[in-house]
């Protein structure tokens, strides 16, 4: 069922849907007509999203109409001050940098908070992702891709950076010198590579996409919310962790967490 806790109007200007049904929530990118290219209006919703979603929601699916998954920034944006009265990028030029920098920090916190360890968020990638599409599907913790689909990191090409948080963990899937070159040669990343290489979860025909994302966060609610929780959070900082020790410590520190709250819920 729709959710009516996101304005309807900033969802249909950001071109997103959103729905939240028992343990699980999914955003669908539907701007099929534009292959779901991305503004700040886009942005803002996936951000007031983040900010709304119920405790009680444990899976977060993000998926897209059409036949793309998103072909990254709406284009005008390059050619234009303002489009729909969201800053074009010779906007955000012209404004002193303390204030593009907070600007931009915005844009980041639509996808940021994916990667929240209070859920599981999973992409669902159909035809392309290019750029910003690209870094939508990296800030899930997981991705389902179908058959055909490839993947771009477009920016430096264009001139630019992935600005929207995708660098970690592109680097985390992938390795370094796997990243610089799909990042600088700007080349597309098939969806057989993507699971060769850790992009991908899994790859299925595109006719079991949806099927195949329903069956997986079935599979994602099954354990306890709070050993999801804590597992996720030890997962997400343990690339980080530059002592051993430490993690031996948080991982402690967790599981005496859970063992007390079991042992609370036995009395």
């Amino acid at each position: 069922m729709a959710d009516s806790t996101v304005d309807a109007d900033l969802l249909d200007r950001g071109g997103v849907r959103f729905a939240v049904e028992g343990p699980r929530a999914t955003i669908t990118l539907d701007r099929p007509e534009q292959l779901n290219a991305q503004t700040p209006h886009t942005w803002e919703a996936l951000c007031r999203i983040g900010e709304v979603l119920d405790a009680d929601v444990r899976v977060v699916v993000v998926r897209a109409e059409g036949r793309a998954f998103s072909a990254g920034l709406d284009r005008r944006l390059f050619g234009s001050s303002d489009v729909e009265g969201a800053p074009g990028l010779a906007s955000l030029a012209q404004r002193p940098i303390e204030q593009a920098d907070a600007d931009i920090a915005a844009f980041q916190q639509g996808f940021s908070w994916l990667r929240d360890p209070d859920r599981v968020t999973v992409a669902a990638v159909q035809g392309h992702a290019i750029g910003a599409g690209f870094q939508l599907a990296l800030a899930c913790d997981l991705r389902v891709v179908a058959e055909g689909a490839t993947m771009r990191m477009a920016e430096t090409s264009l001139g630019l950076v992935p600005d929207l948080g995708g660098t970690l963990p592109l680097v985390r899937s992938v390795g370094y010198a796997r990243a610089v070159e799909i990042c600088l040669t700007g080349r597309d990343v098939p969806a057989e590579e993507a699971l060769r290489t850790g992009l991908a979860n899994s790859v299925v025909t595109p006719e079991r996409l949806d099927a195949e994302v329903d069956e997986l966060a079935e599979a994602l609610t099954r354990a306890p919310a709070g050993a999801t929780r804590e597992t996720l959070a030890l997962l997400s900082q343990a690339d980080e962790v530059v002592d051993p020790d430490q993690q031996l410590a948080a991982e402690r520190a967790a599981q005496l967490r859970r063992i007390t709250e079991i042992a609370r819920q036995v009395e």
